[in-house]
């Protein structure tokens, strides 16, 4: 390791070294990771997964990649890193899982100002998390240092997925039929999107880091960051055996967008998401934010999740069925609204 120091290199604020540690430091979470599929250790130039094609007739390679966003800027503020890579695993794993896809394999990208190994261990430790929670293997990803351009005491993280279905095992939407019912799997919280807004509303530049710390009783005695650093649910898990269990028609990952853009993207034209408000159980920092934000809540739906973080579409006949195979995985899911006949593809009312 010390051989490969470059004083030149370390003189324009690159240490190769730092590099390396933050590799060893690494190993062992990355090693909780590993499935049957996953070949050889970290460290290689790629990442190497071997498939098993046991019952699948026709293989469809699924794949997502998304980062965690300016969620990042609150665990800065709250010196805590050990939680976003389980965000950028979510963003990526809860994408595929809406094809019906069971995620294979994960590859990560941490972008830093300064390379401190026990930070990027910490960061890579959530994305091991993430991993193990949706079953993939962490097989490889890469650390950038580069001074200049970021600060030393920030990073930018994302991700990339890689997952695999049977052909015929590619959710369907085109059965959906009027009376279907939508099953509404809660969120965690504000999950990774919307941070923007979430960031002018509770002016988070120059909030200090006591301030976020300290309880509110709007959020049930929790403190704001505590709150804003939640994780990103990650459904894999319960959604594989929901698919086992049932026909699911059709699933939507509720992301940016919100209610509005992402549920209207799993129905066929000729169908509409039929929604009553009231169904939906608001999570407190949804209330506080409107409320100190001053927002519309059309608004609130069509950027937030709004407590439900992913939604699943199944007959009538299936409903009880697909409830209780949720509820045995510890989601607390429940029927949102059903799918009528209409052009809007969607209406809360």
């Amino acid at each position: 390791m010390e051989n490969s120091r470059s004083d030149a290199y370390a003189s324009a604020g690159v240490d190769i070294t730092a590099g390396y540690k933050a590799v060893e430091l690494m190993k062992a979470h990355v090693a909780k990771t590993m499935t049957s599929g996953a070949i050889g250790a970290i460290g290689g130039f790629g990442g190497l997964f071997e498939l098993n094609m046991t019952g699948i007739t026709k293989p469809v390679l699924v794949s997502g990649t998304d980062g965690v966003g300016t969620k990042l800027k609150i665990a800065f503020l709250m010196d805590k890193h050990d939680t976003v890579g389980i965000d950028c695993v979510a963003m990526c794993v809860n994408d595929i899982i809406c094809c019906g896809a069971k995620p294979l394999l994960f590859l990560d990208y941490i972008a830093c100002g300064k390379n401190i190994p026990e930070r990027i261990a910490s960061i890579v430790s959530g994305v091991a998390e993430g991993c193990v929670q949706s079953g993939a293997a962490l097989v490889g990803g890469e650390t950038a240092e580069m001074p200049g351009f970021y600060p030393e005491d920030e990073y930018d993280l994302a991700g990339f997925s890689v997952g695999l279905v049977d052909k015929s095992k590619i959710l369907d939407n085109t059965k959906m039929e009027e009376g279907d019912v939508i099953i509404a799997l809660p969120s965690s919280g504000v999950h990774s999107n919307g941070f923007s807004l979430v960031r002018k509303v509770f002016d988070i530049e120059n909030i200090s880091a006591a301030d976020l710390r300290a309880p509110l009783d709007a959020l049930d005695g929790k403190s704001l960051g505590e709150t804003l650093l939640k994780p990103t649910k990650i459904y894999v898990k319960p959604m594989l055996a929901l698919f086992d269990a049932v026909t699911v028609k059709a699933v939507s990952h509720i992301t940016g967008g919100g209610f509005y853009e992402n549920i209207p993207r799993s129905i066929p034209d000729g169908f509409c998401a039929s929604i009553k408000k009231s169904s939906v159980r608001v999570l407190p920092i949804f209330r506080l934010l409107q409320e100190r934000g001053g927002i519309p809540e059309h608004d609130m739906f069509n950027t937030y999740n709004m407590g439900v973080g992913m939604t699943a579409v199944v007959s009538a006949a299936d409903a009880d069925k697909a409830l209780s195979v949720l509820h045995s995985f510890g989601e607390d899911a429940y029927v949102l609204g059903t799918i009528v006949k209409g052009s809007e593809k969607i209406v809360l009312e």
